[in-house]
């Protein structure tokens, strides 16, 4: 049957649009909310059915492990947002930048990263791939010559959070990315402080963007999961065999789950931003922080680099109060705000990086980010700002 030329193309809609209705596929019923299929595998109406569906002859699913209709939903409207032709969700955050890894590289390659990164990513990259023959050299991720000087005849991936956990480091991802291809090479960009809200590596340039699902998609503290988004070609060359032998699939329940969160994601996000803008303008004119490092403010390192490939500063600051033990008071003086390593919630969150989130780094590698023990992260909900801000001045004079 032919299709309607009447029909709405989903990639014409706007953001809002896509978030509520991409990807939907209604099964008979009609039911409005999508549907949750809680099932490991599948049947086929006959053993031809089966071959022809194991073959690729016949499109459908097989195993939870290789596709579900709710995953499939989930991946295709988050795809929709990204503006990727395929989205392949994962178990978790982690895992989405493991396989993201694992699928540019093999024995005898080199990878190139921002130095200021994640703890887990930075041990995945200093301790897991070099037992499978990888190296890997740590740059200054706004330093562009330094990128350059970086590259080597063997380097195949160049790997970016931007901003970067945790001070919020701003790389220039459409020039990295012209590096990367320049020696062959893909770019993978960590979008998860900046969200799919504010900032689109693809179409600054970057080859894959991987999320860490149980942030700010999910903002509500109920599930972990991931993604990881990128052309058709490159995600079925690095990545389909891969997620499909190993085995990080994301379940059903939390598919759903992170589905219907989308829904809310720029409503949550813009009003976290809003928040967030304000308490960290409170921070920094309080006299009582030595920094404070926020995406919207005009005295941002990379202010410049903001505005051009961001159009929002995100929920997350930092600010320095000088050392571990006024940190510390600052923190147990909170009474809204939690004391806790997630981030991008709803609820308001703080947490001391030095021992908690980058806890794994040694001392040498915190400093080498600019990481001393004054530092404090913090992810801002969505409570009253009036709220927030008695908080916070409450803590700050405590510290």
């Amino acid at each position: 049957m032919a299709e309607d030329p009447r029909a709405e193309n989903p990639r014409d809609w706007e953001t809002e649009t896509r978030l509520v209705r991409g990807g939907m596929a209604r099964s008979p019923y009609g039911e409005i909310s999508e549907a949750l299929f809680l099932t490991q595998s599948f049947a086929y109406e006959s053993a031809e059915a089966a071959d022809r569906r194991f073959s690729g002859a016949d499109p459908g699913f097989i195993y939870q492990r290789f596709g579900n209709p709710t995953t499939q939903m989930f991946e295709d409207r988050l795809a929709l947002l990204e503006g990727a032709d395929v989205c392949r969700a994962t178990a978790s955050g982690m895992s989405a930048v493991h396989v993201s890894l694992m699928g540019l590289l093999k024995a005898g390659d080199h990878l190139v990263a921002g130095r200021a990164l994640f703890g887990s990513s930075r041990w995945i990259i200093s301790q897991w791939l070099p037992r499978f023959g990888v190296e890997a050299t740590y740059v200054d991720a706004t330093d562009l010559e330094a990128w350059k000087n970086a590259i080597r005849p063997n380097t195949k991936a160049l790997l970016v959070e931007s901003p970067a956990n945790p001070l919020l480091e701003v790389t220039a991802i459409g020039a990295v990315a012209e590096i990367a291809h320049a020696a062959g090479a893909k770019l993978i960009v960590d979008n998860v402080f900046a969200t799919p809200i504010f900032q689109k590596p693809l179409a600054l340039g970057a080859d894959v963007v991987v999320y860490s699902a149980t942030k700010h998609i999910d903002g509500q503290g109920r599930v972990l999961g991931g993604a990881i988004l990128g052309g058709e070609a490159l995600m079925t060359e690095a990545y389909k065999d891969l997620l499909r032998h190993t085995g990080p699939a994301m379940s059903p329940f939390n598919s759903w789950v992170l589905l219907k969160a989308l829904e809310t994601l720029e409503l949550r996000v813009r009003r976290q931003s809003e928040t967030a803008a304000r308490v960290a303008d409170l921070i920094a004119s309080s006299g009582k922080v030595r920094q404070t490092i926020y995406c919207g403010r005009p005295d941002h390192p990379q202010a410049a680099i903001i505005a051009n490939q961001m159009s929002g500063g995100g929920n997350l600051l930092a600010f320095d109060l000088g050392s571990r033990e006024a940190a510390w008071r600052f923190l147990n003086a909170l009474q809204i705000f939690d004391i806790s390593n997630n981030l991008g919630d709803a609820k308001s969150m703080a947490t001391h990086p030095c021992t908690t989130t980058h806890r794994s780094m040694s001392q040498a590698e915190r400093e080498e980010i600019g990481l001393t023990e004054g530092w404090v992260r913090m992810s801002v909900g969505l409570e009253g700002v009036g709220d927030l801000s008695r908080d916070v001045t409450r803590a700050l004079d405590a510290a």
